[in-house]
């Protein structure tokens, strides 16, 4: 490992993936940033990781504010000079879970679910890649789904061809498009992109009948953050394995 600590943001990190993307990365050795839009309760998490000996720090972040994508950036500036990791694992699930109800889906959820799930997203990735691309292996991971795998839904008898959720599966799809678009635009760079396919995981958002418990499901999110020289860029991942856009 670099004599030179990592620095890590992982947004949506006071609970659930995010708490444990960053319990993951930090044992790693690696100083994680906890982004959360309440900053008590990103300061209670990086308190609890801070026993387990992780150089954790509470920031306040609200994805859907761009006045704290500004103070986020100066912070890290002004600290570490640079982001290695940025993990973008905030996002919502607005959908009714009962049959597919395409035709009825409001406008309300539509914009609500494309705010918190693309666009800003995009917006506070924009504009942290100016510290991203002073790293020496900038890394980006984007919480997708398999649900926003199109094959798969235009594929009668897949896995999630029954599973139309629509604002939430199409916003999963359009961050699928950036992690494409933004990988191509740096490659050739130390930076790379992907999106990350986390599995039907035991949280709030997972729901009833989820299968995995949450320390397997960051799995794929910590690989791709620290992926080797060598590693992929510009794919969709579960467990090592490609996804079908």
């Amino acid at each position: 490992m670099s004599a030179v600590k990592k620095v890590a943001l992982i947004t949506g990190a006071n609970r659930g993936l995010g708490l444990e993307t960053a319990r993951q990365l930090g044992k790693q050795g690696i100083t994680v940033l906890l982004g959360a839009r309440d900053l008590a309760k990103s300061e209670t998490a990086a308190a609890a990781l801070k026993k387990e000996g992780i150089d954790a720090r509470a920031v306040k972040l609200d994805v859907g504010n761009a006045a704290d994508y500004a103070a986020v950036a100066a912070q890290i500036e002004k600290e570490f000079g640079r982001l290695d990791i940025l993990v973008n694992n905030a996002g919502i699930f607005l959908d009714s879970r009962g049959p597919n109800e395409t035709s009825k889906t409001s406008q309300e959820i539509l914009h609500k679910t494309f705010d918190t799930n693309f666009f800003d997203v995009v917006a506070l990735t924009q504009a942290l890649l100016p510290l991203v691309k002073k790293s020496a292996a900038g890394r980006i991971v984007n919480l997708s789904s398999i649900l926003g795998s199109l094959t798969l839904h235009a594929t009668k008898g897949s896995y999630v061809y029954d599973a139309k959720t629509f604002a939430y599966n199409a916003s999963k799809a359009a961050l699928n498009s950036f992690t494409i678009h933004l990988a191509h635009e740096l490659a050739g760079t130390k930076i790379k992109v992907n999106s990350a396919h986390p599995g039907w995981v035991k949280t709030d958002m997972g729901g009833e009948g989820a299968q995995m418990e949450i320390v397997d499901g960051v799995k794929t999110s910590v690989e791709l953050a620290t992926l080797p020289e060598d590693g992929p860029t510009g794919g969709y991942f579960h467990m090592g394995k490609s996804l079908p856009w």
